[in-house]
């Protein structure tokens, strides 16, 4: 009897799912899939920011832009191509499941009334007369939002390139400009892009008039800064080896910056190396609000971009950049794309008052071609942190600072 119960509720939400797909409507997803996808994008989080700490200098990126980016772009995988993206990305769901998972996961985190602002978008972009999938058009629609203008890009690419531009510095409120470079295009059948925009008040906000110049101890050597200050009951952690954890809240929601700041002065390097997913969780998971936290933490702006192609490669993602052997057929029935670029661009602002974040990625594809006595947390040298919804646990940025600007 119980058999027949699960198999009738199998049958019966397969049967919506259909339904609601046929209709172009957004497919509902469990609590459970919405967590174990979730889990599975912060793994992605920690991996690709692994690999891109390799750069010098500061560090921001959306691992949120470009997991959503190349789900799409998934969307159309096949074979092999398929295989090595879901194990990269992390895509822990069924397939049947992934793209309506990410719908959920979108629509949650986009605000609606609350005290932030947060939008998140979608866009593709293809060439005019170009025999894209059907189904591949209704499950980027459906799912996330995310249209398709046709542009003439075969003949005006540079004209094409302006207009997907434009979109991304409208949704991202002016902040990411200029994502696509002349020529970076030229050739391409499909550009699929995603911008996520936040802004957002501190729950507590720093006091102006406390903000004061201070040394701020960089690679290069020891500058000055203006370091804002706080007292207050907080989230803290600290980690056996010193390391000091404290989450700063945004005001309506459950949005929060986490500062994460080495012990030693030029500790950031090694804590780095031995960061992953598994450690990340159980750092986050050991905060406990705690009185009298006392925090220094720089005035800053990062700005940093680039193609991460080579990095999603050395993690595991390689045919669907292969010009022979990459498959993406749940695309197009020519059979030819496969990823040229994936071009992430991110920017933030962290003041007294709060913090305003944006980021955009497109992938571009191409033919074959927080007691009595206080916890003081001094961010007075490289740290990274997060911006991260805490109900959730989704990572939305992350970065580091190391110098200053």
């Amino acid at each position: 009897m119980m058999l027949r119960t699960i198999l009738a509720l199998a049958l019966i939400s397969g049967i919506a799912h259909a339904a609601a797909i046929k209709e172009n409507l957004p497919v509902a997803a469990t609590e459970a899939e919405i967590k174990q996808q979730t889990e599975g994008n912060n793994a992605f989080a920690a991996d690709i920011y692994k690999a891109l700490s390799k750069e010098k200098g500061n560090l921001f990126l959306s691992p949120s832009s470009l997991s959503t980016a190349l789900a799409m772009t998934y969307a159309g995988a096949r074979t092999e191509t398929a295989a090595e993206m879901k194990k990269t990305l992390h895509f822990v769901v069924a397939d049947e499941r992934l793209h309506p998972v990410f719908g959920a996961i979108i629509r949650n985190l986009n605000s609606d009334g609350k005290g932030y602002e947060l939008v998140i978008a979608n866009r593709l972009w293809g060439q005019k007369d170009y025999p894209f999938h059907p189904d591949f058009l209704r499950v980027t629609q459906v799912n996330y939002g995310a249209a398709i203008d046709l542009l003439n890009i075969a003949s005006d690419p540079e004209g094409s390139r302006k207009i997907i531009n434009a979109w991304v510095e409208k949704q991202t409120r002016e902040k990411i400009k200029d994502l696509l470079q002349p020529d970076s295009i030229r050739g391409a059948s499909l550009v699929l892009t995603n911008a996520i925009y936040f802004k957002g008040k501190w729950a507590n906000p720093f006091k102006p008039e406390q903000t004061k110049e201070a040394p701020f101890f960089a690679p290069s050597g020891e500058v000055k800064v203006p370091l804002m200050e706080q007292k207050a009951e907080l989230p803290y952690a600290k980690l056996e080896d010193g390391t000091q954890i404290v989450e700063l809240p945004y005001a309506g929601g459950s949005l929060a910056m986490d500062v994460i700041v080495p012990a030693a002065k030029d500790g950031l390097a090694a804590l780095e190396a031995k960061l992953t997913h598994k450690d990340l969780t159980q750092w986050l998971g050991s905060l406990q609000p705690q009185e009298n936290i006392h925090v220094f933490l720089p005035r800053f702006k990062v700005e940093f971009g680039k193609d991460v192609k080579d990095e999603l490669m050395g993690m595991g993602m390689v045919l669907a950049f292969d010009v022979k052997k990459s498959d993406f057929s749940g695309m197009e029935p020519k059979k030819e794309l496969y990823i040229s670029k994936v071009i992430h661009k991110a920017f933030v602002d962290v003041n007294e008052e709060g913090t305003e974040a944006a980021a955009a990625t497109a992938v571009v594809m191409a033919p074959r071609g927080m007691a009595p006595k206080p916890q003081i947390v001094r961010a007075d040298h490289p740290f990274l942190f997060l911006i991260r919804d805490t109900k959730s646990g989704a990572i939305l940025f992350s970065g580091r600072l190391v110098e200053p600007k």
